[in-house]
């Protein structure tokens, strides 16, 4: 399988949430990642860091940020122009995924965890 570059867009150190165990099955499953975030930390030995540096290099964003929170990010996520923007539950926003789309980026409402044990990833 080849490595799908991924971009943790909410990623936390608090392992009760579904970026932290994302981020450690992507790991599991042969993926690089970049954790990107508010909070300090770092999750499978990766740093947070913040929504500032953009990567050039990234297959894919998963979204584990409210709808209500991702105006802001709109630049940094398509200015990083990932290959696909996965939007995990509750992260669903069809302005979002319009402005993705026109830029010719990939949009999949689907849930990471899911989509790795299922071999869809």
């Amino acid at each position: 399988m080849a490595d799908k570059k991924t971009l943790i867009l909410g990623a936390t150190p608090d392992a009760s949430r579904y970026a932290y165990l994302a981020a450690n099955k992507l790991v599991r499953y042969g993926h690089s990642i970049v954790n990107v975030g508010i909070k300090k930390g770092e999750v499978a030995g990766v740093e947070i860091e913040k929504p500032e540096a953009i990567h050039n290099d990234i297959d894919t964003i998963t979204l584990y940020i409210g709808t209500r929170n991702q105006p802001p990010l709109y630049d940094y996520i398509l200015d990083t122009n990932p290959q696909r923007i996965i939007f995990n539950p509750g992260t669903e926003n069809p302005e979002l995924e319009r402005l993705a789309n026109e830029r010719g980026i990939d949009t999949q409402y689907a849930c990471t965890l899911v989509m790795l044990s299922t071999g869809q990833y």
